[in-house]
């Protein structure tokens, strides 16, 4: 490689974050569309997404079930984003709950 490209590249470090809703495969189809939007208004309503995002420094991937986060500046923003979802455990729990009731009537029927 000539000199000249050599110095117009140039490379960085990606810290890379993967979070899925666990159960998602046992939700209705609406609430499947449910869970992924709250967690996409989760992640993107932290402090570090939000500032990552600003600085052109977040890539958001859907996976299916959840998403992976592309972090290329600070080690520190994946870490915080996923302590800052952590934090919304009480409306994962609400749905957990809801999807074991309509069971448990499912199975009255």
């Amino acid at each position: 490689m000539p000199d000249e490209q050599k110095t117009q590249l140039r490379l960085e470090i990606a810290h890379v974050l993967f979070m899925d809703i666990v159960g998602y495969s046992k939700l209705l189809i609406d609430e499947q569309s449910e869970a992924l939007h709250e967690l996409n208004q989760i992640v993107r309503n932290t402090e570090a997404a939000r500032t990552a995002e600003a600085a052109s420094q977040l890539i958001i991937l859907p996976t299916g079930d959840g998403m992976a986060l592309v972090f290329t500046g600070s080690v520190e923003d994946p870490v915080e984003s996923g302590a800052s979802r952590g934090r919304c455990e009480p409306a994962r729990e609400h749905r957990r709950r809801r999807h074991q009731h309509r069971a448990a009537s499912d199975g009255l029927r």
